[in-house]
């Protein structure tokens, strides 16, 4: 499949990177193109604002969780019907897992033979910024660096001490311009539904940059093997509930579409104001439950869903989705939570777990939980759980922090809880819907 794409690399963290693919994902939606988003890593929050520029879901592609062959199959059946793919890198675009290369930007160029723009910040520098475009231009020549973006020029004598010793295509000079800024709260930048200066940000890359160059460069990458698909076992007949609101809002599509493949139909609700549907299975993400805790508590769906688990209604709840299957939660007060799982959360001011997770399902626990599977994905949190002395656990990590000591995945009759962000393999997906139908048979 010949698919036009370009990967938005950074030198590091906070050079730009995010600025310029969310720009250059709105300047080119403006100019008429269909525009599919793609984001590295296992981030939730930047895709958020991708979907809302470009009107298409944002996927992640992520070496770790998905595989190489897992990065293709995404990439290509989410580009089906776009004109151009714009694929934003993570971190610096050399650094992976542990100081490797796996699960880098580079790796994803790599995996799908994309052309890459590399963000510079020239802030402090002028003729030092040459050393550092040479320096990732001959780093890993397998990636094909098309050109850069410099960032932060203070000014036209700037860019004028700059521009004629670079070793490769500058295909932008964007000015300092602080005040265009997506604003961040403690778990990072605010989400895609909440107010950011996105149309701004597009202007400014519209301004700035050679967008026609940008195009061509995007068109030069080389068709992609079309991946072939694995048949994925159908169980129609259930209704999957995924909490989606303020509160619950970090879900990898790719898990809600392989739900769907599975058979479910998926009902989308808030456990802010709504009453719980009526479903045969709850998926609760992660999220922001710590900003509306008394919402929470005095929400209808709290009580339901403590009485539906009591029915034995499958339950899968993740990070924030896990505070909220808790008993309470301490923040600046204390607030009852749904009281299924044996364990009280608090809040804390220091990041708890960050990082990649990988385990292994070790007990049967809730229903539709299969031992001996294995688990990918991701953790980051600021809160702690407090589980009861004889609280049960069904997933131990070989990687990761989890709940308590490498162990994750609380269960109590057919809920689990789990600080992994997981990244679902069919299996995962088919269990849940397989209990998902058995449910809706009772």
């Amino acid at each position: 499949m010949t698919i036009p794409r370009i990967v938005i690399a950074g030198t590091h963290s906070g050079c730009g990177k995010t600025t310029v693919a969310g720009g250059l994902m709105g300047a080119l939606v403006a100019k008429g193109y269909r525009v599919q988003p793609f984001k590295v890593g296992p981030d939730f929050i930047d895709p958020s604002h991708h979907s809302r520029i470009c009107g298409r879901e944002s996927r992640n592609l992520d070496p770790f969780m998905m595989g190489e062959t897992g990065c293709r199959d995404t990439f290509l059946r989410a580009s089906e019907t776009s004109d151009v793919a714009i694929i934003e890198g993570v971190m610096g675009m050399f650094d992976g897992v542990d100081g490797t290369d796996l699960a880098s930007t580079a790796h994803v160029a790599r995996i799908l033979q994309a052309p890459v723009i590399l963000v510079v910040d020239a802030k402090g520098m002028s003729r030092s910024i040459h050393a550092l475009i040479r320096g990732f231009r001959e780093f890993d020549p397998t990636v094909s660096i098309a050109g850069v973006i410099v960032n932060r020029t203070g000014s036209p004598r700037h860019r004028a001490m700059i521009e004629p010793f670079l070793a490769l295509p500058a295909l932008g000079w964007l000015p300092r311009s602080d005040e265009i800024a997506v604003k961040s709260r403690h778990l990072g930048l605010v989400m895609g539904h909440e107010p950011a200066p996105h149309r701004e940000i597009a202007a400014l890359i519209a301004e700035h940059c050679n967008l026609d160059a940008i195009i061509l460069a995007a068109r030069a990458a080389p068709p992609l093997p079309a991946t072939a698909h694995a048949d994925i076992k159908v169980a129609p007949g259930s209704r999957i509930g995924i909490a989606y609101d303020k509160a619950f809002c970090f879900y990898y599509r790719d898990n809600l579409d392989l739900l769907e493949r599975s058979g479910a139909e998926l009902v989308f609700f808030s456990a802010l104001t709504d009453h719980l549907p009526s479903v045969d299975a709850v998926y609760i993400g992660g999220g922001y439950p710590e900003l509306f805790l008394p919402n929470l508590a005095s929400a209808s769906c709290t009580m339901e869903l403590k009485k539906a688990a009591g029915d034995n209604l499958p339950i899968l709840g993740e990070c924030g989705g896990l505070m909220y299957l808790a008993r309470d939660v301490l923040g600046e007060a204390n607030h009852r939570m749904t009281g299924i799982l044996p364990a009280s959360a608090t809040m804390t001011k220091r990041v708890q777990a960050l990082g990649y997770t990988k385990g292994t399902i070790t007990s049967k626990g809730a229903g539709f939980l299969t031992p001996g599977q294995t688990i990918t994905g991701h953790e980051f949190h600021y809160s702690q759980l407090d589980p009861d002395r004889d609280a049960r656990f069904t997933i131990t990590l070989s990687r990761g922090k989890g709940i308590f000591n490498g162990r994750d995945g609380l269960v109590s009759l057919n809920a689990l809880g789990q600080y992994t962000h997981a990244y679902f393999s069919p299996e995962f997906a088919r269990c849940f819907v397989d209990a998902a139908v058995s449910f809706s048979r009772t």
